[in-house]
């Protein structure tokens, strides 16, 4: 792709990445176009113009307007940074194909879901994030082709489970790590096509029914602190993979030649240091939440079906193109915020062919000499600070840390959250919080207590079931082969390879 190597690791490089996603940070704002109120990822003190979804959508603005000529006597990022701050915004980053999803984010084909990001084809969806084609679930995390599920994580083809963790095709279970088509089972790891197991052993019919009565009286997040302490004795895999190729990282599917990845699901090929991605995508590196038929990538977030691009944030049916930010239908374009459907257009500029063609080589030669060509923005520039973002999430920082790299910071106290009509206090953090109606009806209807911690708290807890996107040298903890893991040296979990680990489950 004809540029330079890069300047940081794989690690810095993913968390500047991340530094521009807010994906699950919420405010009540007033719109720039049309000063009605919206919900947005962007708070009301930020200083960018941001739209309602319908109307940047529309033709009633042109991005056009706000183009300018390149100033080969400044930094490329610093007049970048001016045309983000000029270039209208989208609030909440959804595509219209949402029905009643007001306070969603990323997401595509949903019905009825309230408070989930980054999912897709879902229904009736509580708390979710990263889930597809699922339904009538609530505080889960990576679930697929799920049906009423209730506090769960990267399960697949699950229905009627609670508690339940890398599971498939599992039914009518509660607290359950890596089981597959299982069955009325409860307190189990490492379990294979079984029916009525309790803590591994087989049980009967009215021992399941009395444990299941007397578990959902119980305060379930204190019951999984106990089923995580009890599963510690069970080894664990060192690698979540399937179907796969040559491959190294956690949590990827169908995929041939790709290395230091996670999750990477419905296949990828030849890619490298990718988050989140795959979807049929090939010759991908350093690449975040992007796939989809992606072809020939390079240090790219939120991007799908585009080819030949690199450095650009929310890019959509684009090719050649370097250096945007929320584009779609782009093709030779660089520097460009908020256009579709142009090309040869530099800092939402137009240009004919030939003045492209002339202009662009001078940029490249300039941003060279500059030291930022071949860098994906700067996290100085992101229109989030560092606490509102993803990159808090996998790359954790205080506040004092952050400012010291030059990141923006956002106190709790300076802004106010757009959410009323609170009624629970957090046993936690002590933060109000509310129950919705639809919340209510789903505890009701599968018979467990409503949660005694908000929103914020049970998704951390969540994210702790989440293994970190850093891979270690170690040696399997039963016959001492070299293996690569997810887990860390000093963690406390037995760790298999695959052989030994397949050894020991219980079929």
């Amino acid at each position: 792709m004809k540029v330079p190597e890069p300047k940081s690791c794989p690690d810095c490089r993913s968390q500047r990445r991340w530094g521009f996603r807010n994906q699950d940070t919420l405010y009540k704002r007033k719109c720039d176009f049309s000063g009605d109120t919206m919900i947005s990822l962007y708070s009301q003190d930020k200083p960018y113009k941001v739209y309602k979804e319908e109307i940047w959508w529309s033709d009633k603005w042109d991005p056009m307007d706000y183009g300018r000529d390149y100033d080969f006597n400044r930094p490329f990022f610093e007049q970048f940074n001016e045309l983000l701050l000029d270039v209208p915004r989208r609030g909440m980053h959804q595509d219209g194909t949402n029905e009643n999803c007001e306070y969603i984010t990323f997401g595509v084909g949903n019905k009825n879901c309230y408070m989930m990001f980054a999912s897709f084809y879902c229904e009736d969806i509580l708390y979710g994030t990263w889930c597809g084609m699922s339904k009538d679930c609530v505080d889960c995390r990576s679930c697929m082709n799920c049906e009423i599920m209730y506090e769960s994580y990267s399960c697949t083809k699950c229905y009627n489970c609670i508690h339940c963790y890398t599971c498939e095709n599992c039914q009518d279970c509660l607290f359950m790590d890596d089981c597959r088509n299982c069955k009325k089972c409860i307190g189990c790891k490492g379990l294979r096509n079984k029916e009525l197991y309790i803590y591994n052993k087989k049980a009967t019919k009215e021992e399941y029914e009395e444990l299941k009565s007397q578990l959902l009286k119980r305060d379930l997040a204190e019951e999984e602190k106990k089923f995580n302490k009890w599963k510690l004795q069970f080894p664990n895999v060192h690698l979540e993979m399937q179907n796969c190729e040559d491959c190294t990282g956690e949590y990827i599917n169908n995929a041939k030649n790709c290395h230091f990845c996670y999750n990477m699901v419905l296949g990828a090929e030849d890619c490298k240091y990718c988050q989140i991605a795959g979807w049929q995508g090939k010759d991908m590196w350093d690449c975040t939440t992007t796939g989809k038929e992606c072809e020939l990538m390079y240090e790219m977030h939120a991007t799908l079906t585009s080819q030949n691009c690199a450095f650009c944030s929310f890019c959509r049916f684009c090719s050649d193109t370097y250096y945007c930010d929320c584009i779609s239908n782009l093709k030779n374009c660089f520097g460009c915020s908020g256009i579709s459907h142009k090309q040869y257009c530099i800092l939402n500029k137009q240009y004919t062919k030939e003045e492209y063609e002339e202009l662009l080589p001078r940029i490249i030669a300039h941003m060279t000499e500059t030291g930022e060509y071949g860098e994906f923005f700067p996290l100085s520039i992101s229109p989030f600070a560092y606490n509102e973002t993803q990159a808090q999430y996998y790359f954790k920082l205080n506040k004092e840390e952050a400012l010291e790299k030059g990141f923006k910071w956002i106190d709790e106290h300076q802004v106010q959250k757009g959410f009323t009509g609170d009624s629970c206090s957090c046993i936690d953090c002590n933060k109000a919080f509310r129950i919705t109606s639809q919340e209510k009806r789903f505890h009701e209807k599968i018979g467990v207590k409503p949660p005694t911690q908000c929103i914020d708290c049970r998704r951390k807890r969540r994210a702790k079931l989440v293994k970190l996107q850093t891979i270690y040298d170690r040696t399997c903890d039963k016959c001492n082969k070299e293996i690569k893991t997810s887990f860390a040296p000093d963690r406390p979990e037995i760790v298999y390879c695959k052989p030994c680990y397949q050894e020991s489950l219980i079929n």
